[in-house]
């Protein structure tokens, strides 16, 4: 009975020891004005108050869920969300980043109005001038708007099957499975509408992540 309507939009995030940022994620979520969602927050075996904190929110909305299972980090547990997804279409947020209220609308809006793309990246704000480690020489600095970013893609569950989810890697695996999807099916990058907001954590991958 929980999970008998089907979501339209799956919403999956992946968080571990995010306690201090989850709930503006979760909230961001909650306050999309497209009402056809469910969010899968998987747990990569946090320490801190995380199990906690999530639990109201699972209490009062049966359309968020929540998973656990033992530090796997990011892309696999981004797998075993697109695994545990009921909806036609997935999509992702970071536990620390942020969602406008028409984030979702607007995506779907795009995809109408382009039938043949199966899956979307981009359109994000963040702060001027962020620069983040080149994936192929980690000494390097680039803009980030030189990158993919994964918590933005949006497309079919079935691209994110086929193509079997995001790789192991330490870095960039958002731009691997952009490359391994470009591949094989129509793909879009968007600059606007800019709805998904994105925020580090002190001790995010992208802050410290070398060779």
């Amino acid at each position: 009975m929980r999970f008998s309507n089907k979501p339209l939009v799956s919403v999956v995030m992946a968080t571990f020891n995010r306690a201090g940022y989850l709930s503006g994620a979760v909230e961001s979520v909650i306050a999309q004005t497209f009402e056809s969602w469910e969010l899968i927050i998987v747990d990569d075996g946090s320490t801190d108050d995380t199990p906690s904190l999530v639990k109201p929110y699972t209490e009062n909305h049966p359309n968020i869920r929540y998973l656990r299972h033992s530090n796997r980090k990011a892309a696999l547990s981004r797998n075993a969300g697109i695994q545990a997804s009921f909806g036609e279409y997935i999509t992702f947020i970071d536990s620390d980043d942020r969602y406008l209220p028409q984030h979702l609308e607007s995506r779907m809006a795009i995809i109408a109005a382009n039938p043949g793309v199966l899956l979307l990246s981009g359109g994000y704000a963040c702060e001027a001038g962020t620069m983040v480690r080149d994936r192929h020489d980690p000494e390097k600095l680039i803009n980030i708007r030189e990158c993919i970013l994964g918590g933005t893609f949006f497309g079919k569950r079935e691209l994110f099957l086929a193509v079997e989810g995001f790789r192991p890697l330490d870095y960039a695996e958002d731009t691997d499975l952009w490359e391994r999807a470009s591949g094989r099916f129509p793909v879009m990058r968007i600059e606007e509408p800019r709805t998904y907001l994105y925020q580090r954590a002190e001790d995010s991958i992208t802050r410290h992540f070398r060779a």
